[in-house]
């Protein structure tokens, strides 16, 4: 498997929890976002258009590298 075939899951802890895509190059910018209400599940990929995901709300993430949670 290529580090592109790669993919996390976002599953929200609460209401209203932001995941945003960052795009890839020499300037990093914004270029999706979704809001997740509690108990909804994202699974997302990175591309070559997408080198960072930011997420805003308590949330539970799985990758190949483990799970973690944010901070409460």
């Amino acid at each position: 498997m290529s580090k592109q075939d790669d993919f996390f899951v976002i599953k929200a802890r609460e209401n209203g929890v932001q995941v945003i895509g960052l795009t890839r190059g020499s300037d990093t910018r914004f270029h999706h976002s979704e809001k997740l209400d509690k108990g909804e599940v994202m699974i997302g990929q990175f591309t070559e258009h997408t080198s960072a995901v930011k997420i805003r709300g308590k949330a539970t993430i799985q990758t190949s590298h483990g799970t973690l949670q944010t901070d409460d």
